[in-house]
C-alpha cells in the first residue's frame, strides 16, 4: 500500500468532527446519484421495450407498397414468392382504409384492415380475444377493446360501415356484426384499428383486385443482425419480379416513436446525471474542509520531501474512495428498489400516491429492463465527475507552502 493510499484510508476513519458528518453526506449523495440514474435509465429501457414489443406485435415488420402508393395487383404470386424465405412467419395481402363505423347513435372512424392470407393471430399477435374470436368471417369484423367500449359492442352487436367515397362513386353501407374483441395493451390500436377479412373489404369499397399493401411478419424482428438478413432477402425476391415496390421495414415505419423515446430516456439521464453533480460538489467540500484541517500534516509531509504528486495523491484518492463506496452502495440500493419495485408502487398506491395507474399505462406492473452498458456508463461518469472534484482540493493542498503550513 503506498503512502497516499495509507493516508486517504487514515483520514477516511470516522472521528467526531464535520469532516466526518460531510463525508457521510458526500457518499450518501453519491449513492442517491447513481441509485436514481439506474433506476429511471432501467424503468425508461423497460417501457421503451414493451412499447417496442406491442408495436412489433401489432403492425408488420416489413411492408410492401406500389410506387407511388399504388394498388398492388398480382398479390398471391408475390406473397407465395415471400413465404418461400427463411424466417418469414406470415405474409398478408391487405388493403387499408378509414371507414364510419356507427353504432347506437355513436360514430367513431376507425382503420378498417382487410386482410387475406395466413392466419390472423400470426400477422397481428395481441394474445387471447377479449371476446369472440379471431376468425375473420365474410360480413364479420373484428375491434379493439376500446372501441368497443366507445360504441358499446358486444361479440354480435351489429355495425353500420361506411367506406369513404370517391370521385363520381358513392358506396351504399354495410351492415357487419361484430365476431370478436382484441386488446393490444396500446390505446391507439384498440381504439383506432378493426380487421375484416379481404372479400369482404372489397366489397365495400368497391375494389375489384389488387391490395394496397402486402404485410410481412419475421421471427425475430428485434434481433437487428437477423432481421436484417431476412429484410435482405425480401428486397432481394422483390426485385427478382423485375416489378417496382416500396419497402418499409418497422424502424422506418415507426423511427419517430423510437426516436423520440430515445431522445426523452437520454435527456433523462443527462439531467439525473447533472443533478448527481450536487453530491460529487459534496465530494469537493469535503476535500476543502480535510485540507484547512490537515494544513499542519500538509506542511510536515513537504518538510519531510514528499513531492507534489504525493500531496495530491491523498486527496485523489480519498474522493476515489468516497465515490467508490457510493458507486457501491447504490447499486446495490437501486438492484433492491428495481427488485422490490412492484411492492414499493402498491404501497405507494395503498398510501393515496398512485404512481402507476394501470388504467392508462395498460400494464399489470412497471416494467424495467436493466442493461449493462448503461450502469458501466453512470459509473464511468460519476468516477470523471468524482476526479474533477477531487483535483481542485489536492492541487490546493499540493501548492500550500510548507513554512506556513507549519505554523497553522
Amino acid at each position: 500500500m503506498g503512502v497516499s493510499t495509507f493516508l486517504a484510508l487514515k483520514y477516511l476513519r470516522p472521528k467526531r468532527s464535520v469532516a466526518s458528518v460531510i463525508t457521510v453526506v458526500s457518499v450518501l449523495g453519491v449513492l442517491l446519484g447513481v441509485a436514481v440514474v439506474v433506476i429511471v435509465r432501467s424503468v425508461m429501457t423497460g417501457f421503451g421495450d414493451v412499447w417496442r414489443e406491442k408495436i412489433l406485435d401489432f403492425k408488420p415488420h416489413v411492408t410492401i407498397q406500389g410506387p407511388g402508393g399504388d394498388f398492388i395487383t398480382g398479390e398471391d404470386d408475390v406473397a407465395e414468392s415471400l413465404r418461400r424465405i427463411p424466417g418469414v412467419v406470415s405474409v398478408n395481402p391487405e388493403i387499408m382504409t378509414r371507414v364510419m363505423f356507427s353504432s347506437r347513435g355513436r360514430v367513431l372512424a376507425p382503420v378498417l384492415i382487410g386482410i387475406g392470407g395466413d392466419d390472423v393471430r400470426k400477422a397481428y399477435s395481441v394474445g387471447e380475444p377479449v371476446a369472440g374470436t379471431f376468425d375473420l368471417e365474410p360480413g364479420g369484423v373484428v375491434v379493439g377493446a376500446e372501441l368497443a367500449r366507445a360504441l358499446r359492442l358486444f361479440v354480435g352487436s351489429e355495425v353500420t360501415v361506411c367506406a369513404p367515397p370517391l370521385p363520381d362513386e358513392v358506396y351504399l353501407p354495410r351492415k357487419w356484426k361484430v365476431t370478436g374483441i382484441f386488446s393490444s395493451g396500446h390505446h391507439d390500436y384498440d381504439a383506432d384499428f378493426v380487421l375484416a377479412d379481404l372479400e369482404s373489404t372489397r366489397d365495400l369499397t368497391g375494389t375489384e383486385e389488387g391490395v394496397s399493401a402486402i404485410c410481412v411478419k419475421t421471427e425475430s424482428p428485434a434481433d437487428e443482425r437477423k432481421f436484417n438478413a431476412v429484410y435482405d432477402e425480401i428486397v432481394k425476391t422483390l426485385t427478382d419480379t423485375r416489378r417496382r415496390f416500396r419497402v418499409l421495414n418497422w424502424k422506418d415505419a415507426d423511427r419517430q416513436i423510437f426516436n423520440a423515446l430515445a431522445v426523452e430516456t437520454n435527456m433523462t439521464a443527462i439531467l439525473l446525471l447533472l443533478i448527481s453533480l450536487v453530491a460529487l460538489f459534496c465530494v469537493m467540500n469535503t476535500l476543502l474542509v480535510l485540507t484547512v484541517q490537515k494544513t499542519p500534516e500538509i506542511g510536515l509531509l513537504k518538510a519531510l520531501g514528499f513531492g507534489r504528486l504525493k500531496i495530491m495523491g491523498v486527496f485523489l484518492v480519498h474522493g476515489l474512495v468516497q465515490c467508490t463506496i457510493g458507486v457501491v452502495l447504490g447499486l446495490l440500493a437501486s438492484w433492491a428498489v428495481l427488485s422490490n419495485l412492484q411492492r414499493i408502487v402498491s404501497w405507494l398506491a395503498k398510501c393515496g400516491m398512485e404512481v402507476f395507474p394501470a388504467e392508462i399505462y395498460k400494464l399489470d406492473e412497471i416494467p424495467h429492463h436493466i442493461v449493462a452498458s448503461d450502469v458501466v456508463w453512470t459509473v464511468v461518469i460519476i468516477y470523471i465527475f468524482g476526479v474533477l472534484a477531487s483535483l481542485v482540493p489536492a492541487l490546493i493542498a499540493a501548492s500550500k507552502d510548507p513554512v506556513k503550513a507549519l505554523n497553522e
